[in-house]
């Protein structure tokens, strides 16, 4: 089992989980999504994701049990973390991870989840665009996250005109640059 913990942020519709199933297999590391232990969360209790959404807003116990959850995971290592807030935990908790940020142009980003959800897309905008506050506002009063503080990022990518294997191969290529040790073709 390999230490090398790699995590990767973004808002939706950049296009995370499709670069993080081509660093899994690249990488060779098991592969976790933060947000599906929120929709687990969810189903638990019974809830739809919007009414989880508002629970961990009423109750941050909740949202810092699911930040516990994926800090516990990093601290563990070997793996691939998906999550907005995990480079911001792994950075802020001392965890040795790679630690990588994906932008996109918003109107791209609208389109991409559009297309992938189904539904009008201005719907959807306005949908996605109250989630991400209301996920702003709940990292930055929890944690003290603010998460357009791209700083803390060993590499922040921009997917609006590259595809994901482009954007694989920039993860690969710096991590090396960087100097971490990687048994990839």
């Amino acid at each position: 089992m390999t230490d090398l913990t790699v995590t990767v942020g973004g808002l939706a519709g950049t296009g995370t989980s499709t670069l993080c199933r081509l660093l899994s297999a690249n990488l060779d590391l098991p592969y976790t999504y933060a947000g599906q232990l929120f929709r687990q969360e969810a189903a638990r209790r019974g809830l739809s994701l919007a009414e989880f959404g508002a629970l961990c807003q009423e109750d941050p116990a909740v949202d810092r049990s699911l930040d516990d959850r994926q800090l516990e995971l990093l601290r563990d290592g070997g793996l691939l973390l998906e999550g907005r807030m995990a480079g911001w935990l792994a950075e802020h908790n001392d965890v040795a991870a790679f630690t990588v940020w994906v932008v996109c142009d918003e109107d791209v980003r609208m389109s991409r989840i559009a297309e992938r959800d189904g539904g009008d897309l201005e719907e959807q905008r306005a949908a996605t665009l109250e989630r991400e506050a209301s996920e702003q506002a709940r990292f930055l009063e929890y944690h003290g996250a603010d998460l357009s503080d791209l700083s803390i990022y060993d590499l922040v990518l921009d997917s609006t005109d590259h595809t994901p294997d482009g954007l694989a191969r920039a993860v690969v290529a710096e991590m090396r640059a960087a100097g971490v040790e990687l048994d990839v073709g």
